[in-house]
C-alpha cells in the first residue's frame, strides 16, 4: 500500500509505504516530465537512497534535507495508515 504525503510546488509528489515489519518505510518521490518521470526512493529510518533518475545533485540535496526534516512525521503516518487514518493530524 502507498499513501500520499505531499505535493511540492514543482509538481513533485512524495508518497510512502506502510510501516514494514522491520520498522522501515519506503518513500517514493516522482516529478512528471515530458514522456515520463524523474524518480528517487529513500528508505527510512536509514536514509538509504536508491533509484535516483532525472533529479540534479542540487535537487537531491534539497530532497535529502527535506525528507530528513519530516521523516518522523512520515514514519508515524506509515504506522497509522497515512493522513486519512492518522489520529494526531
Amino acid at each position: 500500500m502507498v499513501y500520499p504525503f505531499m505535493s511540492l510546488n514543482d509538481g513533485t509528489q512524495i508518497v510512502h509505504s506502510e510501516l514494514k515489519d522491520d520498522g522501515s518505510v519506503k518513500v517514493y518521490i516522482e516529478r512528471p516530465k515530458h514522456l515520463g518521470f524523474d524518480t528517487a526512493t529513500c528508505w527510512l529510518p536509514s536514509y538509504r537512497w536508491e533509484d535516483i533518475s532525472g533529479f540534479s545533485q542540487d535537487e537531491i540535496s534539497y530532497l535529502k534535507e527535506f525528507i530528513e526534516s519530516v521523516s518522523h512525521v512520515i514514519i508515524e503516518l506509515a504506522g497509522e495508515g497515512g493522513f486519512e487514518n492518522a489520529s494526531g493530524f
